[in-house]
């Protein structure tokens, strides 16, 4: 085999074993999305499109832009490791040292399969808030509807599904149930945060669309 033959078949074979970037791109973007949809790392979840597309992006943006950089860093440590001077990518490697088409699929695999395990860890450490969230949330909606067919008025223990709620702070929450001409407002403070929890009325009537604006004004 002629010495052009031995170094085609040598490219080769380190593009066989180089030629995962864009496989862990496709399937690592819809478990990206996944657990974006299932295990998000904020408060409130991300539709699976939506967390597929910008896991998409997120992902293109490893691909694009660091791995080159680091298959670049990878290429100047492997020159100066042999006693050469730093050269551009993909000239002048030390013999035997993988080209830079395959070090820079591997950055990309490596740093496309640690987005991952970074969106896991950065899930499961937002679970407790999540789950404490959404426990304050339920009990608010129960001391609601418990204060509201105790002691308001027919009109607004009618309405009482038409109500709507915001969380003013962690686990203190406004809700406001509307009267029957929708024009009046019947409005509780929750605060779950107490133990045992506060339930007190607001004087104000102005409804919760409009109220953080008023009350910040």
């Amino acid at each position: 085999m002629s010495s052009e033959g031995r170094l085609w078949a040598r490219r080769l074979r380190w593009r066989l074993r180089g030629g995962s970037q864009w496989p862990a791109f496709a399937v690592l973007t819809i478990v990206d999305g996944v657990l974006l949809h299932l295990l998000p790392p904020l408060a409130s979840a991300i539709a699976l499109i939506p967390g597929i597309i910008i896991a998409s992006f997120s992902n293109l943006f490893l691909v694009g832009a660091i791995a080159p950089f680091l298959a670049r860093r990878m290429i100047a440590e492997r020159r100066t490791a042999a006693g050469g001077e730093p050269a551009a990518a993909g000239h002048g490697l030390p013999a035997g040292a993988p080209p830079y088409e395959i070090l820079l699929d591997r950055a990309a695999t490596g740093l496309l399969v640690a987005g991952t395990l970074g969106l896991v860890a950065a899930g499961l450490a937002s679970r407790p808030l999540i789950v404490s969230e959404t426990e304050a949330t339920e009990l608010n909606a129960r001391l609601v509807r418990t204060y509201t067919l105790g002691h308001a008025e027919p009109e607004y223990r009618r309405n009482l599904d038409a109500a709507n709620t915001i969380r003013v702070a962690e686990g203190y929450f406004r809700t406001c149930i509307p009267a029957d001409d929708r024009r009046r407002n019947w409005c509780l403070f929750v605060d779950t945060n107490l133990d045992p929890p506060d339930v007190r009325q607001d004087r104000s009537v102005t409804p919760n669309d409009k109220y953080l604006g008023a009350d910040g004004a």
